[in-house]
C-alpha cells in the first residue's frame, strides 16, 4: 500500500506544481494587465487603472519565482551544504 501512496504524493505533487504554478502566473499576468488599465485606443472601452489589482498581480508573479527559487535550492542542497557548509532547510532532516 506504501508504493500506491507514494505515487499519488508525487502525482498530486506534479499536478499542483506542474499545471498549478503556471496557471497562476496567467491569473497574475490578468490581474496585472487589468490593474493597467486602458486607454482605449485598441478601439475597446476606457478602463482606470486599479493599483489593487496591480499589486495582486505581482505578488502572483513572486510567489511564482519563490517557488522556482526553494524548488532549485531544495534540488541542489545537497551540493550547496558541502561547498559553503551552508543549510538553507535546517528544520528539515537531510538524508
Amino acid at each position: 500500500m506504501t508504493y500506491f501512496e507514494s505515487i499519488f504524493k508525487v502525482l498530486g505533487i506534479g499536478l499542483l506544481l506542474g499545471a498549478g504554478l503556471p496557471a497562476v502566473f496567467a491569473l497574475g499576468l490578468v490581474a496585472f494587465s487589468r490593474g493597467a488599465g486602458s486607454d482605449g485606443s485598441d478601439g475597446g472601452a476606457v478602463a482606470a487603472p486599479n493599483p489593487a489589482m496591480k499589486i495582486l498581480g505581482v505578488s502572483m508573479f513572486v510567489f511564482v519565482g519563490w517557488v522556482i527559487l526553494t524548488a532549485v535550492l531544495w534540488i541542489t542542497r545537497g551540493t550547496v551544504i558541502h561547498y559553503t557548509g551552508i543549510d538553507m532547510f535546517p528544520f528539515l532532516p537531510a538524508k
